[in-house]
């Protein structure tokens, strides 16, 4: 009786085990947020800058052009890839057999 008790026991234990992944994923890190909170702010901060501080958006001369804007943009995407592929580099995951 005791080795069928052993048996089921550990049975038991190896069905339990969960899929376990060190890292969380992207979209509930802390890094994602400050990304998506930074990109909006350039894009927002090239449509609402202008050289000359009056107000018209830069009808004599754009201070901060969208092409500036999407550069620092894609500098962020780049930035914000390798950190997470950092994260994950140092990072096994466990699966079930």
């Amino acid at each position: 009786m005791t080795s069928s008790s052993s048996a089921t026991t550990r049975h038991d234990a190896t069905e339990s085990r969960r899929v376990h992944n060190e890292t969380k994923p992207a979209f509930k890190t802390t890094e994602f947020i400050a990304y998506v909170v930074m990109v909006l702010g350039v894009l927002i901060a090239s449509l609402v800058v202008d050289g000359n501080g009056n107000g018209d958006n830069g009808a004599s001369g754009d201070f901060f052009r969208a092409d500036r804007a999407w550069l620092y943009v894609t500098m962020l995407t780049i930035g914000y890839m390798v950190s997470r592929g950092l994260a994950k580099a140092g990072s096994h995951a466990t699966r079930n057999a």
